[in-house]
């Protein structure tokens, strides 16, 4: 039995989930936000249901690891911190450099550091709580779980843009995918539920959320992405555009007189469900304003499908057809609605969605089916587990040492 460590740090937040592996059982959860700035606020529950909530200031994240450590011992889910014997870390860009989780070496950290040139927020605070998790636990083994690494195997037919080929080669401007470590284990449990080898399907996983990205999955390896160089292109999200055409910047920089910062800054914060309807990025207040007629809400919920069912049907015909559609990730798991826009009219492709099914509240906690027996594509909802995937990858990559 081993105890390995799920961590997610952000700029000012830091999420843990503490597994004991092989059997994948969470022993520990918890969250702390505010992190450098007052009143902290920390959030942790254990198995047992023993839960400890504070507000404090934290200064910085290594106070808040050690913060975190010291109630797991007070709260008995750890005796010593020995016991702890990996720490995975999810790192948002890992570029062309890392093509899977790496145990983590001042090389690794040094290479992770440049990467923050393509994602400066989160790389750098991903860096951080990887650091201050090597000082609080000098003996546990450190990994990095790269969001991007699932795409890597995008061919260049894929993740290449139709501008002068230097721009690639000199400065790595490309496809890279996000969300990454949800599409890998979705790929897996899909294989798992529908009792198959995931070389033999082809899946689409669909991670919609206020970030939403939908993946073409083709024996077992991420065949194309909807998220971009950024994870501002594809979709209609919550807050960012998606897809538009790149002449809109210069125009809008001169009709506004803003930078070309801060017209991306528009694009990825107030456009969307946001931008379009004028009232929310909340996919279900959007929801309910489009019930009660508001024209703008409407129009938002049906661009918001619409891409949806394009990405799906571009992807189907990629990869010459499509074995399973998979819906994961909050707005995925929650919304009937979203998920009964993007299948209608798929019928063509064989797929039947039983309404019934969809509706349903049952089976929210695991994967289940909402395709009628009689349809020849497989439609599920599979709740997505990123942390436990990331603890899986603490044990291969240790295995592999």
């Amino acid at each position: 039995m081993q105890k390995i460590m799920a961590v997610n740090a952000g700029s000012s937040s830091l999420k843990f989930q503490l597994f004991e592996m092989p059997s994948e059982t969470v022993l520990a959860k918890g969250l702390i936000e505010r992190i450098g700035l007052k009143d902290s606020v920390i959030s942790i529950k254990t198995k047992e249901g023993k839960k400890h909530e504070q507000t404090l200031d934290l200064a910085d994240h290594d106070q808040a690891v050690k913060m975190i450590l010291e109630f797991l011992i007070s709260l008995d889910v750890v005796k010593s911190l020995d016991e702890i014997t990996g720490t995975g870390h999810r790192v948002v860009h890992g570029g062309e450099t890392f093509a899977s989780s790496a145990l983590v070496t001042e090389e690794v950290l040094k290479e992770i550091d440049k990467l923050a040139a393509f994602a400066p927020l989160h790389n750098k605070a991903n860096a951080t709580g990887i650091r201050s998790f090597q000082e609080a636990i000098p003996t546990a083994a450190t990994v990095a779980v790269f969001d991007t690494a699932f795409h890597q195997t995008m061919p260049e037919t894929s993740f290449l843009y139709s501008i002068p080929f230097r721009y690639y080669k000199e400065h790595g401007i490309r496809k890279y995918g996000f969300h990454g470590t949800s599409h890998n284990y979705i790929s897996k449990e899909t294989a798992t539920f529908m009792k198959q080898d995931v070389k033999d399907l082809r899946i689409i996983s669909c991670h919609i959320g206020n970030g939403a990205s939908i993946c073409a999955i083709k024996d077992g390896k991420s065949l194309d992405t909807s998220m971009g160089f950024t994870p501002l292109e594809g979709l209609t999200m919550g807050t960012r555009s998606g897809n538009l055409d790149p002449a809109v910047v210069p125009y809008l920089m001169e009709k506004e007189n803003l930078t070309a910062a801060e017209v991306i800054d528009v694009f990825n914060k107030q456009s969307g469900l946001l931008g379009i309807s004028e009232l929310s990025s909340d996919l279900r207040d959007v929801t309910t304003a489009a019930q009660e007629g508001v024209h703008q809400s409407e129009l938002a919920l049906s661009i918001f499908i619409k891409r949806i069912k394009e990405t799906i049907g571009a992807y189907a015909v990629e990869m010459g057809g499509v074995d399973a559609i998979v819906f994961t990730a909050g707005v995925g798991e929650n919304s009937a609605v979203v998920r009964s826009g993007a299948i209608e009219g798929l019928g063509f492709m064989g797929v039947e969605l039983d309404e019934a099914l969809n509706q349903s509240n049952e089976n929210r906690d695991s994967a289940h089916s909402i395709s009628t027996d009689a349809s020849k594509v497989q439609v599920l909802i599979i709740p997505t587990d990123e942390e436990v995937e990331i603890a899986r990858d603490v044990v291969t990559v240790q295995n592999e040492k």
